[in-house]
C-alpha cells in the first residue's frame, strides 16, 4: 500500500514536470515558433530593402509612385486592340501592351495545342512515313532555340517579302513587307441579329453535346453531335446573315504613296512571333501527348478491338479521354512557358507588354521599380490564372472512385 501511495504522490509531480516541458517536446509547436521567427526575419529584411530603396531614391531626387500613369505617352503603337493615340496616357500603353501579350499567347496556345495533338498522334501512327515525318519535326524544332526561330520567320521569311508597291495579291488582300492588308468588315444595322444567332447556336450546340453524352451512356448509341454542332454554328448565323440582307460592308485597303490605307493589317511581327511560339511549343506538346497515349493500358485497345470499334473511334472515345489525365499536368507547364516566352517579342519589335511598357515607357519615365513591378505582376497573374483553369479542368478529367 505504501508503494501505491508513493506512486500516487509522484504522479502529480510528473504531470507538472511534463506540462512544463510539453511545449518544447511538441514538434508541431516547435515548428510554429521557427516559422514565426522565419516570417519575422523575412519581413524585417523586406522592410529594410524597401526603406533603403526609398531613401536612396529620395536622396537622388527620383520620384516614386504611379502618378506617371496619367501623363501623356507621346509615342505611337503599331498594333492596338483598343483605341489609342499618341495623346493617351502611359496607363493606356500598359493596357495596350497587356492585350497584345494576351492576344499572341491565346493564339499560340490554341494553335500549338491543335498542332501538338496532331503530331503526337501521328508519331504513333502505323504509317511509317507519317510517324517518321512527325519524329523529324519534333527533333528539329524542339532543339532549335526559340529566339532563333523567331528571327528566322521574321528576317529570313517575312522581311524578304516585296515592298507595298509590288505587293502580292492573295485572297483579296495584299501581302508585302509591312504585313498582310485585308478588307476590314464594318457591321451595319441588323448585324446584331447575326451575333445573337451565333450565340444561340453555341448554346444549342453545348446542350446537344451534353444530351448526346447522356444518351450514349444510357443506350450506347452514338449521335454525330460534333458535325451537327459545327453545321449549326456555321449555318444558323449564315442563314440569319442572308435573311437580314447581309448587313456587313467591307473597308478595302488602298495603296496611297508608299503604304496601304484602310482595311486592317496583320503585322509581320505578330505573324513571326505566333508561328515561332506555335511551332516550338507544339513539338513539346506532341511528346506530352505521345507519353499520355502510351500510358493507356494495352488492354483497353484490345477490348475496343474485340468490340469491333474502328481505330479512329477507339482513339476518340477510349484512348484520348484516359490519356488526358496524364497529359494535362505537363500541358499546363507548356502553356505557362508559351505565355512567358512571348516576352521575346521585344527582339523583333512586336508591341507586347515588355516592348511597349517595360521598354519605351520605362525609358521615357525612368520609373523602373513601378514599371518592372507591374510587368512582373502581369505575367504572374496570367500564369496563376492559366494554372487555376487547368487545375479545374484536371479535376474534371480525374477518375472518380465509386
Amino acid at each position: 500500500m505504501s508503494k501505491e501511495k508513493s506512486r500516487a504522490h509522484e504522479a502529480p509531480a510528473r504531470k507538472k514536470h511534463d506540462s512544463g516541458t510539453r511545449f518544447w517536446n511538441d514538434p508541431g509547436k516547435r515548428a510554429l515558433v521557427f516559422q514565426t521567427l522565419l516570417i519575422g526575419i523575412l519581413g524585417f529584411l523586406i522592410y529594410t530593402v524597401v526603406d533603403n530603396t526609398l531613401h536612396n531614391l529620395e536622396t537622388r531626387g527620383i520620384t516614386t509612385g504611379f502618378d506617371f500613369l496619367h501623363e501623356e505617352a507621346g509615342f505611337g503603337i503599331p498594333l492596338s486592340l483598343i483605341d489609342y493615340t499618341e495623346a493617351d496616357s502611359y496607363g493606356r500603353t500598359f493596357i495596350v501592351g497587356l492585350l497584345n501579350t494576351v492576344l499572341v499567347s491565346v493564339l499560340g496556345i490554341i494553335a500549338a495545342t491543335v498542332l501538338g495533338f496532331m503530331l503526337g498522334v501521328a508519331r504513333l501512327s502505323d504509317n511509317w512515313l507519317v510517324a517518321k515525318l512527325s519524329t523529324l519535326y519534333i527533333e528539329i524544332f524542339r532543339n532549335i532555340p526559340l529566339l532563333l526561330q523567331i528571327f528566322f520567320w521574321y528576317f529570313a521569311v517575312l522581311r524578304a517579302l516585296p515592298s507595298p508597291r509590288q505587293s502580292i495579291e492573295l485572297f483579296g488582300g495584299f501581302l508585302n513587307i509591312r504585313g498582310f492588308s485585308v478588307p476590314k468588315p464594318v457591321p451595319e444595322d441588323g448585324f446584331g441579329l447575326v451575333v445573337a444567332a451565333f450565340v444561340i447556336a453555341i448554346v444549342a450546340s453545348v446542350i446537344l453535346v451534353r444530351w448526346n453524352h447522356k444518351r450514349q451512356d444510357a443506350t450506347g448509341q452514338i449521335f454525330p453531335a460534333g458535325w451537327v454542332s459545327a453545321g449549326l454554328i456555321v449555318g444558323l448565323p449564315l442563314l440569319t446573315f442572308l435573311v437580314s440582307g447581309m448587313p456587313l460592308s467591307l473597308d478595302r485597303p488602298e495603296l496611297r504613296g508608299f503604304n496601304f490605307t484602310g482595311g486592317m493589317t496583320l503585322l509581320p511581327e505578330l505573324v513571326a512571333l505566333w508561328l515561332a511560339l506555335t511551332i516550338y511549343t507544339a513539338a513539346f506538346i506532341a511528346e506530352t501527348v505521345r507519353g499520355g497515349i502510351l500510358a493507356v493500358p494495352k488492354g483497353q485497345l484490345e477490348a475496343s478491338s474485340a468490340l469491333g470499334l474502328p481505330k479512329r473511334r477507339t482513339l476518340r472515345l477510349i484512348v484520348i479521354p484516359q490519356a488526358m489525365r496524364v497529359i494535362i499536368p505537363p500541358l499546363t507547364s507548356q502553356y505557362l512557358n508559351l505565355t512567358k516566352n512571348s516576352s521575346l517579342a521585344t527582339a523583333i519589335g512586336y508591341p507586347d507588354l515588355v516592348s511597349v511598357f517595360a521598354g519605351t515607357t520605362l525609358n521615357q519615365t525612368g520609373q523602373a521599380i513601378e514599371v518592372i513591378s507591374m510587368t512582373m505582376a502581369v505575367y504572374l497573374t496570367l500564369s496563376l490564372l492559366t494554372s487555376l483553369f487547368m487545375n479545374w479542368y484536371n479535376k474534371r478529367m480525374a477518375l472518380v472512385e465509386r
